[in-house]
C-alpha cells in the first residue's frame, strides 16, 4: 500500500524550479535598481548625488554662520580704524561675502558627484563664472562707499561730475565682468563687439536725440551750469528746483512740486538763469506821490527811506552794490521815486520780511514824517466852453436856508 503521506518526487522537481525562477526573478530586479542607481542621471551614482545634494544645502545652512563669523572679525578689525569708509565698503560687501558658501558648496558638490569629463567641463566653467561674477559684483557694490572717498575730485569737478564718473566706472565693471564670463564660456567677445559697433551705426540716425542730450549733460555739469538744489528759469521751458541730472534730462521740481523731465539738449542750449548763485537779492521800486508834494516833501522821502536801507543790517552796503533812491520821473499822476537796492540775504522768504519792513517804512515816511500823499491813476477833464447848439444846462434854484 502506498504511503499517501510521502512526498511526491514530481511535486519536488516542479517547486524546486520555481523556487530557482523567482530567485532569478529578484536577482534581475535588484540587477535593474543597481542599474538605475550607479547610472541614475547622466551616468552618476544616485548616491553621489544626493550627497551632493546634502553638501550643497549644508553650506546654504552654514552660509549665515560664515557671514556672521567673517563680518564680525571685519567690522572688529575695521573699528580699530578712524574712518567709516571701510565699515561702509564692509557693509557693500556683505551680499558677496554671503554668497561664498554657495560657491563652496557647488564646488564640493561637483567634486563629490563624480561627474564625467562633459559634465565635468560645465561645472568648470560655471565655478568660474561664479568666482567672477562674486569678485565683479563685491567691485560694484564697493564703488558706493568709495565715491566718498573721492570728494577731493569736487574741488574740480562738480559734485553731479563726480556723481557722474562713478555712474561710468560701474557700467564698466559691468560689461568687463560680462565679458569675462563669456569668454569663460568660449564666447569670444571681440567679434561680438565688432558686432555691436556695426548694430550701433545702425541705430546711430535714430539716436541722435540720444546722444545729444548724453552730450548736452555732459556740457551742463563740465560747464557747472547748476546742480542738484539750485532754483533755476529758463524762460519759456521751466522753473523750479533742480532734483537730479541724468544722462538723457534733468529733473526739475516746479514751486507747484509737480516734477518737469527736461531734456539736457534744451538746457545746455539755452539761456538758464541760476538764482542760487544770487550774491545778493534786488528791490526795484517806483513809489509815486502826487504833484502836490512839495520839494522840501520829496527830499524828507528821498532821504528818508535812503537813510534807512544804509542802517538796516540786512541790506547791502552802497559801497558794495549799486543803492539808488532818487526822484525819477513825472509821470501821468505821479511823481515817481525810484527805490533801487539790494538784500544780503536771497532766501525767498527772508527777502519777503525785509520787502516788507521797507513797505512799511516807505509807508510812514510818505504819510506821517513828510505828511504827503501817494498818488494813483486818475484823469482829470477840462472844458473851455459847451457847445452852443447843446441843451442849457439846468442849474437848481437856491434855497434860503434858515440859521
Amino acid at each position: 500500500m502506498q504511503n499517501i503521506l510521502a512526498p511526491d518526487s514530481g511535486a519536488q522537481t516542479g517547486g524546486a524550479d520555481t523556487e530557482q525562477i523567482l530567485t532569478g526573478d529578484w536577482e534581475k530586479l535588484w540587477g535593474e535598481v543597481t542599474s538605475v542607481w550607479h547610472n541614475g542621471l547622466f551616468g552618476i551614482d544616485i548616491g553621489n548625488i544626493l550627497i551632493a545634494l546634502l553638501i550643497f544645502f549644508a553650506a546654504l545652512l552654514l552660509r549665515d554662520i560664515f557671514g556672521k563669523y567673517v563680518l564680525t572679525r571685519l567690522h572688529n578689525w575695521t573699528a580699530k580704524t578712524a574712518t567709516d569708509v571701510d565699515d561702509r565698503v564692509v557693509d557693500a560687501l556683505i551680499p558677496p561675502i554671503r554668497f561664498i558658501p554657495v560657491i563652496v558648496g557647488i564646488f564640493f558638490a561637483a567634486q563629490y558627484s563624480g561627474v564625467d569629463e562633459t559634465l565635468g567641463l560645465f561645472f568648470s566653467r560655471l565655478m568660474r563664472s561664479l568666482i567672477a561674477f562674486t569678485i565683479f559684483w563685491a567691485v560694484y557694490r564697493a564703488f558706493e562707499p568709495l565715491s566718498h572717498v573721492m570728494r577731493g575730485l569736487q574741488s574740480m569737478l562738480t559734485p553731479m561730475m563726480v556723481q557722474w564718473l562713478f555712474k561710468v566706472m560701474r557700467v564698466l565693471v559691468v560689461f568687463i565682468g560680462g565679458a569675462v564670463i563669456l569668454e569663460i564660456w568660449g564666447i569670444a567677445v571681440g567679434p561680438l563687439l565688432a558686432g555691436l559697433g556695426l548694430f550701433g551705426a545702425a541705430i546711430a540716425l535714430g539716436a541722435q536725440d540720444l546722444f545729444k542730450n548724453l552730450i548736452g549733460g555732459l556740457t551742463i555739469l563740465a560747464e557747472k551750469r547748476f546742480e542738484p538744489g539750485n532754483w533755476i528759469r529758463v524762460d519759456g521751458v521751466v522753473e523750479g528746483v533742480v532734483e537730479d541730472i541724468g544722462f538723457r534730462s534733468t529733473l526739475v521740481r516746479r514751486f507747484d512740486k509737480a516734477p518737469v523731465h527736461v531734456p539736457n539738449a534744451q538746457l545746455s542750449d539755452a539761456a538758464v538763469t541760476n538764482f542760487s548763485r544770487m550774491t545778493h537779492r534786488r528791490i526795484y521800486w517806483a513809489i509815486g506821490v502826487t504833484y502836490g508834494t512839495t520839494t522840501a516833501q520829496l527830499k524828507i522821502i528821498r532821504d528818508g527811506i535812503m537813510d534807512y536801507i544804509r542802517e538796516t543790517p540786512a541790506f547791502a552796503s552802497p559801497d558794495q552794490v549799486s543803492t539808488f533812491v532818487r526822484v525819477d520821473s513825472f509821470n501821468a499822476s505821479s511823481i515817481d521815486i525810484m527805490v533801487y537796492c539790494f538784500t544780503k540775504s536771497t532766501v525767498w522768504g527772508e527777502w519777503l520780511e525785509i520787502k516788507e519792513a521797507l513797505a512799511f517804512e516807505v509807508k510812514d515816511i510818505v504819510e506821517n514824517r513828510a505828511g504827503a500823499s501817494f498818488a494813483f491813476p486818475s484823469q482829470s477833464l477840462y472844458v473851455e466852453h459847451w457847445p452852443e447848439t447843446g441843451p442849457e444846462i439846468f442849474m437848481p434854484p437856491e434855497t434860503n436856508k434858515k440859521s
